[in-house]
């Protein structure tokens, strides 16, 4: 069961997110075509819930192989704070859930599709972040990116803090101790 309403629509949050009645329905449309494309889950969330940290940042300079090697990741990606500049522009965000092992490259292609199907229904600033670092070329052209659609930074890379994100809107994440714990990967569409 999705984390909210059946709707994937939580009653805080469309209250936040001051949607009429026609929007609240035209959101739950994506996520249900979340659900279609592979997501375990996924709810409609204010973009207010999502939290940023400076500290993210650290940890992708220091604990993830990919910093500096990805156009996608730190140091080429905005900061926290022009992270929360661009989340305060958004009236809504979708939040993607898939659980275990090797789910995190799915749901980078989930919200990459989702971005498109979501844009070209005229919501011209939707925009998709994924999880964990771009794998679409085995070295990244860090002059020009060869792969522009579909390439997304991982939230994390832009210094979204997914364990208090996912958590503050009901869904679960644990720290991965090892390989018997399960895993939970996010995805974020942001939406306009």
């Amino acid at each position: 069961m999705r984390p909210g309403s059946a709707e994937g629509l939580g009653g805080a949050e469309e209250a936040d997110m001051k949607l009429s009645a026609k929007q609240a329905a035209g959101y739950r449309r994506w996520v249900k075509a979340a659900e279609r494309l592979g997501a375990a889950e996924a709810k409609i969330i204010s973009p207010a819930t999502v939290v940023t940290g400076g500290w993210v940042r650290w940890k992708c300079q220091y604990g993830c192989g990919g910093y500096g090697r990805r156009l996608t990741c730190p140091p080429y990606f905005p900061t926290a704070e022009q992270t929360r500049a661009v989340l305060d522009a958004y009236r809504a965000a979708m939040l993607v859930h898939t659980p275990g092992d090797g789910h995190w490259k799915s749901v980078k292609r989930i919200v990459a599709d989702l971005e498109r199907e979501i844009f070209l229904a005229g919501f011209y600033k939707a925009f998709a972040l994924g999880s964990g670092p771009c794998d679409l070329c085995k070295i990244c052209n860090l002059e020009s990116c060869k792969h522009p659609e579909e390439a997304r930074p991982a939230m994390e890379a832009a210094g979204i803090d997914v364990y208090a994100t996912a958590r503050g809107n009901g869904f679960p994440i644990e720290v991965v101790r090892d390989r018997s714990c399960e895993q939970n990967y996010y995805g974020l569409v942001l939406i306009e």
